[in-house]
């Protein structure tokens, strides 16, 4: 099992950018193909982006495409969303999560970290 601590989060005007932080510690924790998730309120928690356990692919949803970039360091075990020209709609709570490779189903999950775009 892997465990996960999101930080970096923030309160920060439209067209702005903020650098989320993924810690995972544990067992083989390079081995997991690495995601982020977000919710807002009253919404289902969406899906964001993800990346492989070797960094060799990386996958977005439509509405961060252009705009956030997902990343890793497997020497360091840490995981990153770089939020780009932020809008009012991206304020969620954004979650880190992990799930082995090969494996459909996310199965590790942060606690979250909140992020707020408004002027």
């Amino acid at each position: 099992q892997v465990q996960l601590a999101e930080s970096g989060g923030g309160l920060v005007r439209p067209g702005g950018s903020l650098r989320l932080s993924c810690a995972a510690s544990g067992r083989a924790a390079s081995n997991y193909v690495m995601g982020w998730f977000r919710q807002a309120p009253g919404k289902e928690r969406e899906f964001v982006a993800a990346i492989a356990f070797n960094s060799i692919s990386t996958h977005y949803a439509d509405s961060a495409k252009g705009r956030f970039i997902i990343s890793r360091d497997n020497r360091k075990n840490m995981v990153f969303l770089q939020l780009d020209n932020l809008k009012p709609e991206d304020t969620a709570v954004y979650f880190c999560a992990a799930k082995w490779r090969g494996n459909e189903d996310w199965t590790n999950w942060g606690q979250g970290t909140q992020v707020t775009v408004s002027s």
